[in-house]
């Protein structure tokens, strides 16, 4: 499925989102936000010139949180600052992001027994690693290989689709319907038409595992119950609609985010190699230094004030998490990636009653596809002859590339 935009190429949905979100025109954030840290917590915030892909081209108050002080306030008062501001609610259903309150709360307890770190243990060594070990042995006997376009891009839609036993013939399409649903605040007739299909595609194995439960993830949202309540139906394909497009683009942008922090510190890709019990340090490390959000949109629902900023009812809060993650406050030499530091918990999740519930699932998908990278490509570098290889975006961050070089397997 294609579209074109004021005349130009024709886009997949993903490439559209990617435009839409800002991917690649802004380097580097962080001088402006460490200045707006600095001058205060909390300023005026023109939204729809900067992060237009969160509440749509429009005018509305707005302002922006960048101290983590104030940022960690925000994300645990949902009674002061909702969740419910985002745009796209009209594509995706009413889903686990907009609610707030008790209703999010018993939402949340329906569906959390997944992510459990109990079960993703049992999903990653039958799912997740194999997954990854596929898509690393093509690329093993090279040589040579772009790790996004060779890895991190494709193998978290594809653990995805494994966990809610989906077929796997055509990811890109999935990929490409999920991330069009984010669309909705620049093209809301592309969001509802990708919609559409993915809700088409989604109902029959949905009903059929009402029928015949199986041992995935949809079974276990058709299934569940607490205090005789189930999910509906149209509570289930929302969950999914926003499952798949934050699994995969997330979990993609992350991994590439903390495979380039290491390929540019040689030195501690040398510590992580000798010493693989450093892996989960250099994850956590990588998710505060270039988490693959910069921010995320809360919306007062009466008038307050933090730190003697006024702020309407009705005011849309910016949440800067990338601002907060390198708050010298929290964080000594916060600019720089160093995965030997004390560790304190990170933002990338968010904070609060809406941490983000796949938190430990794209953490151990992070964790396998850089143990088995290190396992399976000896030498691992950076090709020397690829030019100005770097992160950038203004919402999402992650690099276009990564173009490597190793030891190729025989």
């Amino acid at each position: 499925m294609r579209d074109t935009i004021s005349g130009g190429p024709e886009l997949s949905a993903h490439e559209l989102f990617d435009r839409a979100a800002g991917l690649h025109s802004v380097r580097d954030p962080y001088p402006e936000l460490n200045e707006l840290r600095a001058r205060g917590g909390v300023h005026p915030f023109d939204l729809s010139r900067r992060y237009p892909i969160l509440a749509g081209a429009v005018e509305t108050p707005a302002c922006i949180v960048t101290s983590h002080r104030l940022v960690t306030r925000v994300l645990s008062d949902p009674q002061t600052f909702s969740s419910s501001a985002y745009s796209y609610k009209e594509a995706a259903g009413r889903n686990i992001l907009q609610m707030d309150g008790d209703e999010h709360a018993r939402y949340r307890a329906l569906v959390q027994r997944g992510f459990s770190r109990r079960s993703l243990e049992a999903w990653s060594n039958q799912v997740f690693a194999p997954i990854v070990e596929g898509y690393v042995e093509r690329i093993a006997p090279l040589g040579r290989a772009d790790l996004v376009a060779d890895l991190t891009f494709r193998f978290p839609i594809h653990v995805i689709a494994r966990m809610f036993a989906l077929p796997e013939d055509d990811l890109e399409t999935l990929h490409d319907w999920s991330s069009g649903i984010f669309l909705a605040p620049v093209s809301m007739e592309r969001a509802m038409q990708c919609s559409a299909e993915l809700i088409a595609f989604l109902r029959p194995f949905m009903e059929r595992r009402r029928r015949e439960p199986g041992d995935d993830l949809m079974s276990l949202l058709a299934t569940v119950e607490l205090d005789g309540e189930r999910l509906s139906d149209e509570d289930i394909l929302a969950f999914i609609m926003v499952m798949i497009p934050a699994g995969g683009e997330t979990t993609y942008r992350a991994t590439s985010n903390l495979l380039y922090a290491l390929l540019t510190h040689p030195e501690q890709l040398r510590a992580v190699r000798s010493r693989p019990g450093l892996i989960g340090a250099a994850v956590e490390e990588a998710l505060r230094w270039e988490g693959p959000i910069t921010a995320i949109l809360r919306y007062a629902m009466c008038d307050t004030e933090l730190e003697g900023f006024e702020i309407a009812a009705g005011t849309h809060v910016v949440v800067s998490l990338g601002a907060a993650s390198r708050d010298g406050s929290r964080w000594e030499r916060p600019d720089a990636f160093d995965l030997h530091r004390r560790s304190r918990p990170g933002l990338a999740f968010g904070w609060g009653t809406h941490r983000c519930l796949g938190m430990h699932l794209g953490k151990v998908e992070m964790e396998i596809a850089l143990r088995t990278v290190l396992e399976r490509l000896p030498g691992l570098r950076l090709d020397p002859d690829a030019a100005d290889v770097h992160i950038a975006g203004d919402h999402f961050r992650s690099p276009r590339s990564l173009p490597v070089r190793f030891d190729a397997a025989a």
